[in-house]
């Protein structure tokens, strides 16, 4: 039980610490937005890879901005 709530927690940590970076995350992907257009699937599926990649450089860079590991 106490596992669990620990998952819990640890998840609902990451969820909020993405929230947090998402704006940073969605101005380093530089993506356009789509103005009323569909994506394909293939286009979402790049934009996903996108979005992923500039997650990574954002959380990277909080990171080391706040000197922690």
């Amino acid at each position: 039980m106490a596992e669990q709530a620990g998952a819990a927690a640890d998840l609902q940590q990451k969820y909020r610490q993405f929230l947090d970076l998402l704006p940073l995350t969605l101005s380093l992907a530089g993506l356009p937005p789509s103005e009323g257009r569909l994506f394909g699937e293939d286009q979402i599926e790049a934009r996903a890879i996108t979005v992923r990649t500039a997650y990574r450089v954002a959380r990277a860079t909080a990171k080391e901005c706040l000197g922690g590991s």
